[in-house]
């Protein structure tokens, strides 16, 4: 997967910063799957006990194709693990506060982690891939002040919520890269 375009995180950092007045850090988290460990959701985050015809209907879908293209994706030497793969986790008591973040952040398109000493947020851009020219502006999603916003660790790609509820987060190789180089 290609970097979001330079000018999507300007727009981010440029957002955040003008309503915060405070520095910020900006880190894209291309798609959000994790797994859930939280009393009433299933593994893949769905409400327990919502959806049964449809999530039957979506487990022989992916377990059809998703066992076709792993076979082939292993065969091929690729990485099929994230065909139908969970990225990151959610841990946390029913109704973790780590919820409302990514519930917030899992329909988004291009979704960005805003972190500052006293805010947090997920801010959607759309799609990291058009020509920022063309593309509405970036959207808060999701924001918290302290003292309610969680700890952010982005070295361990973790949050931590005060009811002990965690968010971990994975990002791409390359956005690794630039956060060392950013010094975060």
């Amino acid at each position: 997967m290609t970097p979001p375009n330079p000018e999507f995180r300007r727009r981010v950092r440029e957002l955040a910063e003008s309503q915060w007045r405070e520095p910020v850090v900006v880190v894209y988290l291309r798609e959000v799957k994790p797994e859930f460990d939280v009393p009433g959701r299933r593994k893949d985050g769905t409400v327990e006990g919502e959806r049964l015809v449809r999530r039957f209907f979506w487990n022989i879908f992916r377990g059809t194709v998703g066992g076709l293209a792993c076979v082939i994706l292993s065969v091929a030497g690729g990485a099929a693990g994230h065909v139908f793969g969970r990225d990151g986790k959610v841990t946390g008591p029913e109704n973790a506060q780590a919820l409302a973040l990514v519930d917030a952040a899992r329909p988004a398109n291009g979704p960005w982690l805003v972190c500052s000493p006293s805010h947090v947020a997920v801010v959607d851009t759309g799609h990291t891939y058009l020509d920022p020219a063309g593309s509405p502006p970036p959207t808060i999603l999701w924001h918290a002040e302290k003292p309610h916003a969680p700890q952010v660790r982005p070295a361990h790609r973790r949050l931590t919520w005060p009811d002990g509820s965690e968010y971990t987060y994975h990002i791409s190789a390359e956005e690794s890269r630039f956060l060392k180089q950013s010094a975060v």
